[in-house]
């Protein structure tokens, strides 16, 4: 069968109800994917050449408002973290650490905003399908209880719509699992960078205070 715009109009109202939940579901998932697919897009920095300007500006040129302007430039979790540690420069390492932490919970709640709705729309998806399916084998029955084996036809349609809602659910969760697995995959990749970009600003400051000791 050729999917031409109106051979999926008509299975779209042979569908039933449930593929107007559907229809939204589909929506609501694709307006998150390509946000966070922005904003994963926008964040991301190359960590490497990053942190090498922020030691420089610390460790050679002893400018902690310089290696700030490094981070502003960047922008993105990692330049936010760091940029909230210098601000802290010259202030007890606890104090630091929990201003660290406090800015990576900050971030990572950024990075993980609209996860939800897409492990959402991947789980409920699948279910309104099997709603509609069950909805249109009703509709077989009741169809076969009035008219019998004379129209087989009624039969058909209730099965088609069975059919229809089974596949409709499975189109919308599936690329919209595969999304969200693959922004949690990127989420984890940006923790491990935010990790990695602490404890070297710590290490850089350690080392700043060796060499003025």
């Amino acid at each position: 069968m050729s999917f031409t715009a109106g051979s999926i109009f008509r299975l779209y109202n042979d569908g039933g109800p449930f593929m107007h939940v559907l229809l939204l579901f589909s929506l609501v998932g694709l307006v998150f994917i390509i946000e966070r697919f922005y904003a994963m897009w926008k964040a991301r920095v190359n960590t490497q050449e990053f942190i090498g300007r922020v030691r420089t500006a610390l460790l050679k040129r002893r400018n902690v408002k310089e290696a700030i302007t490094v981070c502003e430039e960047y922008q993105g979790p990692i330049a936010n973290i760091m940029k909230a540690g210098l601000i802290k420069y010259g202030r007890p390492q606890e104090e630091i650490e929990r201003t660290i932490e406090a800015a990576s919970g900050h971030e990572l709640a950024r990075l993980e905003r609209g996860l939800g709705v897409l492990a959402t729309v991947a789980n409920t998806a699948p279910l309104v399908g099997f709603l509609g399916t069950v909805s249109g084998m009703i509709n077989s029955f009741d169809a076969l209880a009035r008219a019998g084996l004379s129209n087989p036809g009624l039969v058909a349609k209730g099965i088609s719509e069975a059919l229809i809602t089974t596949a409709g659910g499975l189109v919308v969760a599936v690329p919209t699992l595969i999304a969200f697995n693959y922004f949690t995959a990127q989420v984890g990749k940006f923790v491990l960078e935010m990790e990695t970009a602490a404890n070297v600003l710590l290490e850089t400051y350690a080392e700043m205070d060796t060499d003025q000791s």
